[in-house]
Order: structure tokens, then sequence, then C-alpha cells
């Protein structure tokens, strides 16, 4: 039997490799922005052009790299990071496996430009596909460019599964968020398409969030630290009132590097137990800092997964501190049975001084002394007494004849009686009407048809409903809007207001109307007629979430996403009692819809019962 064992040659190895590395631009940003931290680095320039596809440049001034070194890193398996298997559990960088530069010069038109402090001239190297095309001396700054240009060119079907611009440049912003928290110490700038998104100086933790995340960021933080001998703690949690329905602000950093810890954040989310919503969740920007032998950040490819020695300490130092903060801060309600809050001084008088009241007397009033002034009173009041006397008397002229007159009470009727019966009437045959549909367990609508019966899902079926609605009203163009009398101000991140731009034409046709106040700011002067004024905001930052998410699939118009999106957040929630007239008239739009079977999300809506199953229960 001949062999059929073969060695990969080395640029198949490294396009297999790309897959795990390399899954979408933001990948790459991600690596190149380590490497440049790595480098020592105190500015950092991330540009990117129609999200990332078409190139991703990072510039920093760091400590460069030799001819030898900047051709020897884009071998597989090279580093400088680590030089035995023992130094994988005492890791200070981001990178260390050799796989990043590599892998991405595998599928992608890559040129670095580097050079050391200590050299006059530096080195430029182009690769096209693993293949080194041209090396040669060049004038360049202290530090390294390195430009990713037409990521995966050369394998058609990856490319292919790219999304748009729009949303491959929101997971660019998402990986630079994580990047850019973990350092506030580094200055980095991020260019889009030649306009400039994000200016970041050098600044603390606090600074580096309200700078990414605006300044009414800063109203929102309390501050968290814990030190002991397993972990220390620092860093902010949001305030129970500003929790979410999204987990768009929640960050972990272990050694100055984002992680994703759904143990940890159960920690976080427990701590809060009793102060937010059982469907909305806190915000958080906690760093760790432990033991580098203790954790384990080598178990999945993109390093943002780690594993802990002691995990069921760290849980618990977590949670703890959390609600200390939350205490010493005075976030939870506190009850005091000694203290009275009768003796609080008001707000409002807080730093005002104590005046003695001050009495007026006249010395000289004797009450049995007539004086002019005092009769010329007296005769005022009997002329008003006189002449209201005589308005009083005019009210009563002709009563005298009519007190003994019995037939003056013929004509008076009861008309409360007549309409509170005609009430009661028209209630009872409304009730007999829908007698046909009723409530069960608060969740579903039973109906009866001529085979059987009905039972709904009135969550469900008032999202078909509603999601018909709301894509018919975007397609025709047609909705009606309601003028608020008092606008609304909301305030957004960069990145939401990125979103609200990208979707702003599909709000418009359903009936929002905005005005851009500043960068973080817009004015809402009209909402739809489906929307409660008192939660557009909680509607809107729904919207975001999911859209940011791609809930219903990157391969679906935005009309159809923003459909489904604002269905699921308005429709009737289980639980919610609905009256007879309700019931009815939701079973008759459900069953006028195009489609009445599922819902926007493909779940069943209804399930019927026939005669002959309702009998075969009995046999």
């Amino acid at each position: 039997m001949a062999d059929i064992i073969k060695l990969l040659p080395d640029h198949v190895a490294n396009q297999i490799a790309a897959g795990e590395v390399v899954q979408r631009p933001a990948s790459v940003v991600k690596e190149l922005l380590e490497n440049a931290i790595d480098a020592q680095s105190n500015t950092i320039k991330l540009i990117v052009k129609d999200g990332g596809k078409s190139l991703i440049q990072v510039v920093d001034d760091g400590i460069g790299m030799s001819t030898t070194d900047a051709r020897l890193s884009f071998e597989r398996h090279a580093t400088s990071k680590i030089q035995k298997a023992e130094d994988l559990f005492n890791l200070h960088t981001k990178g260390f496996r050799g796989e990043a530069l590599a892998s991405i010069a595998a599928i992608a038109h890559v040129e670095m430009q580097t050079r050391p402090e200590e050299e006059e001239v530096g080195t430029q190297l182009k690769i096209e596909g693993s293949e080194v095309v041209s090396q040669e001396v060049c004038v360049t700054p202290k530090g390294t460019s390195l430009s990713v240009k037409n990521l995966f060119f050369n394998i058609p079907a990856r490319r292919n599964f790219l999304k748009s611009n729009q949303v491959e440049l929101r997971h660019i912003t998402d990986e630079f968020h994580r990047v850019v928290l973990a350092h506030p110490n580094i200055t980095f700038h991020f260019y889009s398409n030649g306009s400039e998104l994000f200016n970041l100086p050098k600044s603390n933790y606090r600074q580096r969030i309200v700078h990414i995340f605006g300044t009414r960021a800063n109203a929102k933080l309390v501050p968290v630290k814990e030190e002991t001998n397993v972990i220390k703690i620092q860093g902010f949690i949001h305030k129970p009132e500003f929790a979410k329905k999204s987990r768009g602000e929640q960050f972990f950093f272990v050694n100055h590097r984002f992680i994703k810890s759904p143990y940890l954040n159960h920690a976080v989310v427990s701590a809060f137990e009793g102060l937010i919503k059982t469907d909305t969740y806190p915000g958080y920007f906690l760093y760790l800092e432990v033991d580098p032998s203790s954790i384990d950040i080598n178990i999945h490819p993109t390093k943002t997964e780690v594993k802990f020695d002691d995990e069921h300490t760290l849980y618990a130092i977590l949670r703890s501190t959390v609600k200390h903060s939350l205490g010493q801060f005075n976030i939870v309600p506190a009850l005091d049975f000694e203290h009275d809050q009768n003796l609080d001084t008001p707000y409002a008088y807080k730093n005002k001084e104590a005046k003695q009241p001050q009495v007026s007397v006249d010395a000289q009033f004797n009450p049995f002394l007539e004086t002019s002034g005092r009769s010329s009173f007296t005769k005022q009041g009997h002329s008003a007494v006189r002449k209201t006397r005589g308005q009083w008397e005019s009210m009563y002229v002709g009563m005298d004849q009519s007190v003994g007159d019995d037939t003056s009470f013929s004509s008076v009727h009861l008309e409360s009686d007549t309409i509170t019966g005609s009430v009661f009437e028209d209630q009872l045959d409304v009730a007999h009407s829908v007698a046909t549909t009723f409530q069960l367990r608060r969740k579903y609508i039973v109906t009866s048809i001529k085979s059987g019966m009905v039972v709904i899902d009135q969550n469900r079926a008032h999202q078909r409903v509603l999601y018909e609605k709301l894509l018919r009203n975007m397609t025709v163009k047609q909705s009606v809007s309601q003028q608020l009398l008092f606008p609304l101000t909301l305030s957004f991140t960069k990145s939401d207001r990125a979103i609200l731009e990208e979707i702003r034409k599909d709000l418009t046709h359903i009936g929002f109307v905005f005005e851009t106040l500043d960068e973080e700011s817009l004015k809402i002067t009209g909402v739809p007629l489906l929307i409660p004024e008192n939660e557009v905001g909680t509607v809107l930052d729904q919207l975001i979430s999911d859209y940011r998410q791609e809930i219903a699939g990157e391969s679906f118009s935005q009309a159809d996403i923003l459909s489904k999106t604002l269905s699921k957040s308005l429709s009737v929630k289980t639980g919610e009692v609905l009256e007879c007239s309700s019931q009815l008239a939701l079973v008759n739009d459900l069953f006028a819809c195009k489609e009445s079977r599922v819902s926007p999300f493909n779940k069943p809506i209804y399930i019927m019962l026939t005669e002959q199953d309702i009998e075969k229960k009995f046999i």
C-alpha cells in the first residue's frame, strides 16, 4: 500500500492557522494592536478603510525591529516573548505564540516598515500570500508601521462571508475599545475612511472610560477597589439605576488583557441582586491582577477565554467587593430606625444661617378707644353688609310661592338611574359577544373554531402583528408620528450614535423624528404611536443592542432587523392581563396577517386541538 500521509506546505499550513487566528478584520486589528503595545509604544494609530477589507494599518513609535527580526517575524512560531514551555505560565505580554503575523501574511498583502531607535535607516518588507515580494532599505520614523491590504484576497470563499462595511467597522470598534480600556497610559488614534473616530490621550482608567463612552458616563461610575493575597481588584461599576437590557458595557480585564468569563460575570450580577430588574444587566469595568502562574490564557486561539486555578475564591472575593462598593457609596437603600428625618435640614436651607424672628407691636393700640379711623371702618363695614344683604335677598324672590306648590316637583327626574342602567346593559352585551375567547394563565388565549379550539401564545401573536405592521410602514414610508409637547433629550456613546445614524432612515419611516444636538445627545421630537413616551429610551437601547449583535442575522435588511427588534420590545408580555375585547382584537389581527403560524423569530404561535383530539383523551 502506497504512503498517503504527507506534510502540508508552509503556505497551506499558514492558511489553516489563519482560519483560527483571523476570523474577520477585527481579528487582525486585535493582533496588530497587541504587538504594538508589546513594542513599548507611547502612541499608536489605527487606520482602516472599508471596514478593514481594503486596508488595516497600525503605526506605533515602539522599539522597532532590525532587518533580521523583520524578516523572521513572519515565520510561523517565531516569537520573542517565550523561550521554553515554562514561560507560558509567566506571561507579561499580549502575543506569544508567533502565529499572528504568519497567518495574516498568508491571506493578505502585507507591507511593513520598521526601524529601531539606534539605527539610521529602516527596513521595508512586502509579502503577498506568504511569499516575500521585496525587502529593501527605507527611511522611516522610529517604530513600526504595518499595513494589511485586501484581506482574504486568495480565499474568495472566506471573503464572501464578510459582512457589510458598517458591521465590520462595529466589530473593529469593539476590539479597539477592549484594547484601549486596558491601557490608558498609551495614546490612541482611530481613523476610518479618512475621518477621526477616536482621539484618546494618555490618562487614567476613569478618564479613558469617559473619553470613550461620553461625559455623561462619569455620573454612572462607582469606584471598586480591593487588594488581597490572591487578587487585586480595581475599576468601576454602574449605579443600579443605569442597568440596561443589553450587555454592552461589561468589561473584564485580567493582567491588562480583556477576557470573557461567564462565571465571574455571575458574581457581579449576583451582587446587584434586589437592586436591578431581572431582565436588566449592570455595566462594569473591572481590572483584575493575579499571579501569572495561577492563570492559563492559552486555552483558546483568541486568548479571550482563560482558566483560573481557584475560581471559587475569586468568585467570592469579587462578589463581596462589588457589594461593599454599592454599600460604601450609599447606592444600597438602608433603614435607620433611630434617625428622625423630621430633624433633617432641607437641602435648600443647608447653607443658610438661622435668623431670629421679629414681631412688630403697636404700643398705642387700645381696643376700647374709638378713633376716626375705626369709626370710618365701621361705617364702611355697615354699608358693605347692607349692599351684600340686598344681593342675597334678590336670590330668594318668588321662593314663598313655590314652597307650598306640590306640582313643582312633578318634573324632577333622576338622570343617574337611567345612565347607570344603560352602562351595565351595554357591558353585559359586550361580555356575551366576546365569550368565545378567554385567557389561560395570563399567557395563552383560547378561542373556539368550527373543528375544535385554538390555543394562542399572546406574546408571539402580538410580535407577528406588530412585525408586519412596522415592516409595512417602513416599506410604504407612510407612518404616523406622534409629536411630543416636550422633546426628549437622550445621550448615546459614539458607537451607539453611529448605529442610530446608520438606521436613521428606517426609524424615520416608522415615526421617529430626530434632531442632532452634539456628538453625544439627540433630541427626539416625534415617536411612533405604538411606543409610549416613557419607554422611548428603553426601546432605543434594546434596538441598538440587538442591531449590534445582528439578532436577526446579518443577511437580512435593516428594515427587517428593525421591525423584529421593535416587535419584540413593544409586544404584549407573558403575565399581562388582557380584557375580552383585547383578546378578540388580537386573534382577529393575527389571522389577518400574511403569515400567522410562526412569529418573526420562527417560533410557533398557536396549536390547534380538533374535536377528535379531545375525544381521544377520554378513550
